[in-house]
């Protein structure tokens, strides 16, 4: 169940947490002792936070619940009042915790909350509430994306739930696992105790060897449930996993991929060609004889309705491409598709198209998305931003502003630049500089006295996101410490980076994160350098445009596990590939930080501060590539 699915039912639930609590909730601090939470806090302070205290403060916070008044809630319950609370006191505060940050949706409450609750918190409430208290307990943990910790949490309750556990419950555990690390999967199923648990880290863990096919996953989920016919896994499987049973089974037979192979697009289309035929040898040795022909067509110069026609004459199961956005639109003016279609771009948001048409590309603003969602996991809820001018500097602006909005944050300023301006007016500008200097002068004015000025920026801001190539990032970010912004941390799109490791001319881009793809980020995979030792040209020039077309490959075989099973994805060499209901393929791409000039993986989410000394903090765990 997503977090949105959650809220839209708390009224529900919530009367359900009224039931949980009944009967342990004192009566306390009355409303007429105090209106405010604050005063409730201060009457309990007064009393030394002795345990009677803390009851009647739950139950004040309690009331707030119940009449919907969830920040009110918040301020008792995040306070330093409970830092000490032990026994029932501590059970019942966890609980109401919960509450208010599952139906204010905090995200920031729930890391630092999470923290330090127990996986079997769940099982120190009555028998029959233990069910609702697990899963409180387990949509908290994934708020606060401690995706392992949620999913043990539905695991390890699973036996004390009346319907011992059910589909939807296995849906869930088996996503919840998905986004884990390998690293902490591989941790806790060293440690595992009990048959559950035990036999679920296997599962996840057998399906995570590298190099595994859709015919190996296959095998691999058969293999399982013959080892552990038993397990409440085993039956119901997941679905997605029964998916991929039958995929393995019926895969696409004739694909036609549909590229540009001449005209002003012939390279890009070239570079995806290249990848997708380099992935399907790759399908074809592992696997023997994969039965699947590919027809390619040159979409140049002819309308890519007229040739979808053509296309079909062939019986293809299955159309690749186009990928030029206004041969797309044409296919998509059709009120049917009787042969699915993955295109290779996407059109314009909100247009509408028939059944069957699925889009794949690499999105800015899939980048500028997953820029915002860091700036929030990271803590910094207040950015500005660099742009530059352009109708793809407007999607990246629109998308990075309405993704901040909805996850919390918010962008206090963004300037548009054009590369050949003043750039050091530029990041004036964006610091407000000017605005500091306008200030003294008007104090000049008004007191008739020469004042000693020093120029600030603008202080209200957590962190920089910077839309630019290399080469005028490698100019901006050290006027950022020129004007007073070195100590805030720079976010960048994969424009940033070269695609090549060169720690003389980007040691001017020293500390910028960026997110990339994961094909950019892992230069020594094998996968990598056998297309690079093969297609030595293609894959540096082309780089993304080649991993692209591999991706389109391994999407072929999946259409129809990501449009059918909600959560699930596909760990590609463009990022994590998961779909939306309406057919659009995301991407959750890696991230990286410069040090000494040289791109370094950049896993957890990251809160720089300033110790004693004035010295930054370093980033946390630089050790892999992705993480919860």
């Amino acid at each position: 169940m997503t977090m949105r699915n959650f809220l839209r039912i708390r009224p529900a639930f919530f009367l359900a947490l009224v039931v949980l609590m009944a009967g342990c909730t004192p009566m306390g601090i009355q409303p007429d002792q105090a209106d405010t939470p604050e005063g409730a806090l201060a009457i309990a302070e007064s009393s030394g936070y002795s345990d009677t205290a803390l009851r009647g403060l739950l139950g004040t916070a309690s009331r707030y619940q119940d009449a919907g008044r969830h920040k009110d809630a918040r301020t008792i319950l995040r306070s330093d009042a409970f830092d000490k609370a032990q026994g029932e006191t501590l059970n019942q505060y966890r609980l109401l915790a919960m509450g208010s940050i599952l139906a204010l949706d905090d995200r920031t409450w729930a890391a630092d909350f999470s923290d330090a609750l127990p996986v079997d918190q769940f099982s120190k409430y009555p028998d029959n509430r233990q069910s609702q208290a697990a899963r409180l307990q387990a949509n908290t943990f994934e708020l606060a994306r401690q995706y392992l910790k949620a999913a043990q949490t539905l695991i390890a309750s699973t036996p004390i739930r009346p319907d011992g556990g059910t589909l939807a419950d296995n849906d869930r555990i088996w996503q919840l696992l998905k986004r884990a690390p390998d690293s902490r999967l591989t941790q806790a199923a060293q440690t595992a105790i009990g048959y559950e648990q035990q036999g679920w880290l296997e599962l996840a863990l057998s399906l995570r060897q590298p190099g595994v096919t859709l015919d190996t996953q296959g095998r691999t989920i058969r293999q399982w449930q013959k080892n552990w016919p038993d397990h409440p896994a085993a039956n119901p499987l997941p679905s997605e996993l029964r998916l991929i049973i039958t995929l393995s089974e019926e895969r696409p037979g004739h694909i036609a991929l549909a590229l540009p192979l001449s005209g002003p697009l012939a390279e890009a289309g070239q570079a995806i060609r290249d990848g997708f035929f380099a992935a399907f040898y790759e399908d074809d040795q592992r696997n023997g004889d994969t039965k699947t022909r590919v027809q390619v067509y040159d979409t140049n110069d002819q309308p890519f309705d007229a040739l979808y026609d053509k296309i079909q004459a062939s019986k293809p199961d299955l159309v690749v491409g186009p990928l030029d956005k206004s041969a797309l639109a044409k296919v998509a003016d059709r009120a049917s598709l009787p042969t699915p279609v993955l295109a290779l771009n996407y059109l314009e948001d909100g247009q509408a198209h028939p059944d069957q048409l699925y889009q794949y590309g690499l999105s800015a603003e899939d980048e500028a998305r997953q820029i915002a969602d860091r700036l929030v996991a990271d803590k910094r809820t207040q950015a500005v931003a660099l742009i530059p001018w352009g109708d793809w500097g407007d999607r990246v602006e629109s998308a990075l502003i309405q993704r901040m909005n909805e996850d919390g944050g918010r962008i206090l300023n963004a300037v548009r630049y054009d590369p050949n301006e003043n750039l050091r007016k530029t990041v004036a500008d964006l610091f407000g500089i000017d605005q500091s200097r306008q200030r003294a002068i008007t104090i000049e004015r008004t007191i008739g006295l020469n004042v000693e000025f020093e120029p600030r920026r603008r202080q209200d801001i957590d962190a920089i996101v910077l839309v630019a190539s290399p080469t005028i990032g490698r100019q901006l970010n050290p006027l950022f410490a020129f004007y007073f912004g070195g100590d805030l941390p720079v976010y960048a799109p994969s424009t940033i980076y070269t695609g090549q490791p060169d720690a003389s001319r980007d040691s001017d881009l020293e500390r910028v994160r960026f997110t990339d793809i994961p094909w950019m980020l892992n230069p020594d995979s094998k996968r990598r350098q056998r297309a690079q030792a093969a297609l030595p040209n293609v894959t540096q020039r082309y780089g993304r445009l080649f991993a692209m077309g591999m991706d389109a490959y391994a999407l072929s075989s999946k259409l129809q596990l990501l449009s059918q099973v909600q959560g699930s994805d596909v760990d590609g060499l463009t990022g994590t590939l998961s779909m939306t209901s309406d057919g659009l393929v995301r991407r959750e791409q890696g991230w990286a930080i410069f040090q000494q000039g040289v791109p370094v993986p950049l896993d957890e989410p990251v809160t720089e501060g300033v110790t004693d000394d004035g010295a930054q903090e370093s980033p946390a765990d630089t050790s892999a590539l992705t993480g919860e």
